[in-house]
């Protein structure tokens, strides 16, 4: 790897690329997406004319559950976060101009979607160095607790995902069916695999380098996340890799969520294969443009 590396002259790249310092602009970018997918859920833009505490901590939850939720696992204060100032009002900032922005400027600019692909890769990069510093982090208190450094990596990597159900019930909603580990989403599938990449590396186990690793694995999952982004796909790119190794490991034919749910209902709509027999259907919205659209319709009626 070093040698290949070094034949395409970007060995400096990666190595600056490492120590790229995260804060402002990823971090700024991280809270802008974050927050974002907090808009787009249900009821949240009401729960912030009417309850704007709630609404702020749903935003802080999204931006810092990570922190907190590794924190509770090695036996720190939850809450020892909050004291970096400058970040949590950077976020708050964020949260204020997206939910009460004059005209709702600022939140039309950055969901427009070539300037949201920045953003969305930009934050890309600090997921991948969240899970980094936090397989770091648990290697200095456990030297030679895998586990531990794997499940530290992962809710770094995806806490936000992890604590969704703690989230909602900030804005008085309980869907407990939406469990994060019974139905994992690419970028919480990504973090776990990601931490044991990360575990490997930290342990001498896996021969590359730390920059190296960061810097291929942020092009993977910038790349990825940019294409289903764009795409308004919901396609994982581990689902073949998925669906070949689960009869082996597992003695499963790895049926997804979604073949049970069509040979349950006897739906002619499967969005992950395609049935033969089933007539050629529209690509199906993604989540957040389902609950936007949903927002909107409630705000007409309400006009």
């Amino acid at each position: 790897m070093e040698d290949v590396l070094s034949a395409l002259n970007l060995g400096d790249l990666v190595a600056s690329f490492a120590k790229l310092p995260m804060f402002p602009v990823f971090d700024v970018a991280y809270y802008i997406v974050s927050i974002l997918y907090l808009k787009y859920e249900p009821g949240a833009v009401e729960l912030s004319r009417r309850s704007p505490v709630a609404s702020w901590l749903c935003a802080m939850l999204y931006c810092f559950g990570s922190y907190i939720l590794a924190d509770v696992l090695l036996g720190e204060s939850p809450i020892d976060y909050f004291s970096n100032n400058p970040h949590v009002l950077l976020a708050s900032a964020v949260w204020y101009l997206i939910f009460f922005c004059p005209m709702n400027l600022f939140y039309k600019c950055v969901s427009f979607l070539p300037v949201k692909l920045v953003f969305v890769a930009l934050k890309e990069v600090v997921r991948v160095r969240k899970i980094a510093v936090g397989i770091h982090h648990a290697h200095h208190h456990y030297h030679h607790g895998w586990f531990i450094m794997v499940l530290t990596g992962w809710v770094k990597g995806s806490g936000v995902a992890l604590m969704s159900n703690f989230e909602q019930l900030l804005r008085g909603v309980w869907k407990p069916e939406t469990n994060e580990v019974m139905h994992m989403t690419f970028p919480t599938k990504a973090s776990l695999y990601g931490a044991i990449l990360f575990t490997l590396q930290q342990s001498h186990w896996l021969p590359v380098s730390k920059a190296n690793l960061i810097f291929f694995f942020t092009l993977f999952m910038a790349a990825s996340k940019v294409f289903m982004t764009a795409t308004h796909s919901h396609a994982s790119p581990f689902t073949p890799i998925e669906a070949f190794l689960s009869p082996i490991i597992f003695g499963s034919i790895g049926w997804s969520h979604d073949d049970l749910h069509h040979d349950d209902h006897g739906s002619s709509h499967d969005s992950s294969h395609g049935s033969v027999h089933a007539p050629a259907q529209p690509a199906a919205k993604s989540k957040e443009e389902l609950n936007e659209s949903t927002r909107k319709r409630k705000a007409k009626k309400a006009e």
